[in-house]
């Protein structure tokens, strides 16, 4: 079986043959990095035992532009969204399925450069890579990769975390600042400069959510702030448990400059993605104890309280501004950054 040219080769719609050429590609880049037990068992699927408790799983697609970016890369980020995903429900993720979308005339350099970056991210996140499937589109028909990744997760007896459990008084607290991602790609997608290099925030949040549960384990939500940003994330949580929401602009955190470029840009921080950021409704009598917890961990160092839960059959986001105003936080009409994960 002849080796891959990795330096110079490029994807061929041979990769996606499932014959030798096939066999080759899987084995000198996804076999050699993604290496585990589950993965060399080398069937279609992988077989496991799962501990006690009840069961998550989440898939998610990943189709972000550039491929490459400040503070990480597609490979890294589709590691990392969807272990958040799984995490948000208060689970512990436990192993990952991946699946990729490769256009014919793709670089097996880059190919090789994401599979590593999310090899190095699975790792960090002690949740690997046990299965996955390659397919390839004919040149002009794909974008160079496309990523899917589902995770599994175990949720502890005890634990019941959920969109629908927010209640009045509750309060409601972010992970740290916001806009980071989006701000990221947009930068790198258009060349921008800002005289000072912005980083995707793009991160593993389980073990965060790990320290936070066992702080407080009545927390009643977990949301990661994706693509609408933290505006769209309080919309679906509003919705889903039938009550309003609170929040004060001065109290969300946001780097100057994220909001210099914002501002520069005309777009709103409150509407960017995130990619490792969360955001927990809590107990009002557990906010406190959970605030400090979480600065004591790397994700959370920023963590702020924003605001709290009200009672509102309108389901309105209510922003009281700084200049002593208030504005209602709708949802993200239309798409403001387009290919952001």
């Amino acid at each position: 079986m002849s080796k891959l040219d990795i330096k110079n080769g490029l994807i061929e719609m041979g990769h996606g043959s499932g014959g030798r050429a096939s066999a080759t590609l899987i084995e000198e880049i996804f076999v050699r990095h993604f290496d585990n037990e589950l993965l060399n068992q080398g069937n279609d699927q992988a077989l496991f035992s799962i501990p006690a408790g009840r069961m998550v799983i989440s898939t998610d697609g990943h189709v972000i532009t550039p491929l490459f970016f400040p503070g990480g890369d597609i490979g890294s980020l589709s590691i990392h969204g969807t272990v958040n995903d799984v995490a948000m429900s208060g689970a512990t993720p436990l192993y990952l399925s991946a699946s990729f979308i490769l256009e014919e005339g793709f670089p097996l350099a880059d190919l090789e450069r994401i599979v590593i970056s999310m090899a190095k991210a699975s790792i960090d996140a002690g949740v690997p890579v046990v299965t996955g499937d390659t397919k390839v589109v004919e040149r002009g028909k794909g974008d160079g990769v496309f990523i899917t990744t589902t995770g599994v997760g175990i949720v502890p007896d005890g634990i019941n975390i959920s969109g629908d459990l927010a209640k009045p008084g509750d309060a409601i607290i972010v992970s740290g600042s916001i806009g980071d991602h989006g701000i990221a790609i947009l930068s790198s997608r258009e060349g921008l400069q800002f005289g000072t290099t912005i980083e995707s925030d793009s991160a593993a949040l389980h073990t965060l959510v790990a320290e936070m549960i066992a702080i407080a384990p009545a927390i009643r939500c977990l949301r990661d702030p994706t693509r609408g940003g933290l505006a769209t994330t309080l919309n679906e949580l509003a919705r889903q448990s039938n009550v309003g929401i609170s929040i004060q602009e001065t109290s969300i955190p946001i780097k100057a400059e994220v909001k210099g470029a914002c501002e520069l840009l005309g777009l709103d921080p409150l509407y960017i993605a995130n990619e490792g950021k969360l955001v927990c409704i809590v107990p009002a009598e557990d906010a406190g104890q959970l605030l400090a917890a979480m600065h004591k961990h790397p994700l959370g160092q920023n963590a702020a309280i924003i605001g709290n839960v009200c009672e509102d059959a309108q389901q309105m986001v209510v922003m009281k501004t700084a200049f002593g105003g208030s504005r209602v936080v709708d949802w993200l009409a239309g798409e403001q950054l387009p290919r952001i994960c």
